[in-house]
């Protein structure tokens, strides 16, 4: 089936749309509040440059290439006598995993915009306690939220690559950066904000464990759509004349940057009225909105910006955590995309709603298997196991079993000779041997 094509700019939108995310906005900045701030960042960017840039050429490469969904792509590349291959294909069934708990917190996003636009909590006391009875008890509210960002998210891969992924980016994606500028460039103006840059690049190595390098690892892969086959798959409508390292060069850049300013602009508004940095996955649902109720009614306008463009965010990247899955129907079982579109929406949806009731008082106990509940099992899993392991079969099909002259012809446009050499050798000789450290290290985090 012919598969509809990006522009070259759309392409990028979309690519970013599915890079910028809630992993920039809402999950980077607490988790490097708990891991201590600079040393984590720090980390974090050495693995976005030295691990994050190469696989995500690579990742782009299987689907420039193989012109098909992710297993589809894996299954043309791979050598006759090497079709085992194909089943590496199934990280594309990684993306549809995270959007089980992803949707929900899209869901609890669009509860906080009507939060914002009808009253904020006046003290982290009450956003505390306000949040967890959403959590706990208000499983109505959440469903409701939880079936609006399933309808949002599954209506528009609906309409497909040109008139549903692209034509949403378009708009979107540009809308999300001024929204943070904007907010950033206010919070450059408060007295807190040198306290956040410390914060930020200081490292503190005290703070740092085997956990801090996994969850990093893992974290630059989540907000990279790396290993998850969503770049794969929108990479498969590429232009053939795009040039695939400084489209990545471009993706990561955005992605990267967006996370900085989202960091510096939350910690410094944190830091300005006494709250507390490290409040986990709640931050921005417990010590933001008591933040901006203390900064008046100006609080209250950067709270309802704050809230869309975090919604913006999460939407751009679902319809990416979807597409795979749909373009996987629609390739092998000739689906039309509206009944591939559903089949797969309903798959989250439905899977979504176990995650939402195991955070809540009345089935936490039901659906909670050792350490954590169904909801941080799939979030843990997906986040610091399958995206790794994603990004190391992307890592060895590229780097050992696409025979290299192929690789090289491929790249011939976009790549020097010396910058191929040393991509190459990233990809075959570090990243393997890191991505294999990093997921043995999950033996001591279980």
């Amino acid at each position: 089936m012919k598969i509809a094509r990006f522009s070259r700019m759309g392409f990028i939108l979309a690519a970013a749309g599915s890079a910028v995310g809630l992993g920039n906005i809402w999950k980077f900045p607490y988790i490097a509040g708990e891991n201590g701030g600079g040393a984590f960042v720090l980390i974090y960017l050495i693995t976005v440059l030295a691990i994050g840039f190469s696989v995500m050429i690579a990742e782009m490469l299987i689907g420039y290439m193989g012109r098909l969904d992710s297993v589809g792509s894996f299954e043309k590349l791979a050598p006759q006598n090497k079709g085992t291959w194909k089943f590496a294909g199934f990280i594309g069934f990684t993306g549809i995993l995270i959007l089980t708990f992803y949707s929900v917190v899209i869901g609890w996003i669009f509860h906080y915009i009507s939060v914002a636009l009808v009253a904020l909590p006046s003290s982290v006391e009450e956003a505390e306690q306000s949040f967890t009875q959403l959590l706990q008890a208000d499983i109505g509210t959440q469903l409701f939220y939880h079936t609006l960002a399933f309808l949002s998210i599954t209506l528009v891969v609906v309409k497909g690559i040109k008139s549903g992924i692209e034509k949403m980016n378009y708009i979107l994606m540009p809308t999300l950066i001024i929204m943070l500028i904007g907010m950033f460039l206010y919070a450059m103006s408060l007295d807190a904000f040198s306290q956040a840059l410390e914060f930020m690049f200081v490292p503190d190595w005290s703070k740092i464990n085997s956990e801090s390098l996994v969850v990093a690892v893992g974290h630059a892969f989540f907000t990279l759509s790396l290993g998850m086959a969503s770049i794969l798959t929108y990479s498969a409508s590429l232009p053939k004349t795009v040039n695939l390292t400084k489209t990545s060069l471009i993706i990561v850049g955005l992605d990267t940057g967006i996370a900085i300013i989202a960091g510096l602009m939350l910690f410094t508004f944190l830091f300005q009225y006494g709250a507390e940095p490290s409040k986990g996955p709640g931050l921005v649902f417990i010590s933001l909105p008591a933040v901006f109720y203390e900064m008046g009614s100006i609080g209250t306008l950067l709270a309802v910006i704050f809230f869309v463009g975090l919604a913006f965010a999460g939407l751009t990247s679902a319809v990416s955590l979807l597409e795979p899955m749909v373009q996987y129907l629609i390739d092998r079982y000739k689906y039309s995309r509206l009944k591939a579109s559903f089949l797969a929406g309903n798959f989250f949806y439905i899977i979504g709603i176990f995650a939402l009731l195991s955070n809540t008082q009345a089935y936490s106990e039901l659906l909670t298997f050792g350490s954590r509940n169904l909801f941080d099992w799939i979030d843990f899993i997906t986040a610091s196991v399958l995206l790794p392991l994603g990004g190391l079969l992307i890592s060895i099909f590229i780097g050992y079993v696409v025979p290299k002259e192929q690789v090289r012809a491929a790249l011939h446009s976009s790549m020097t000779d010396m910058g191929f050499a040393i991509w190459y050798f990233f990809l075959r000789y570090i990243i393997p041997p890191a991505l294999i450290i990093v997921m043995f290290n999950l033996l001591n985090v279980f």
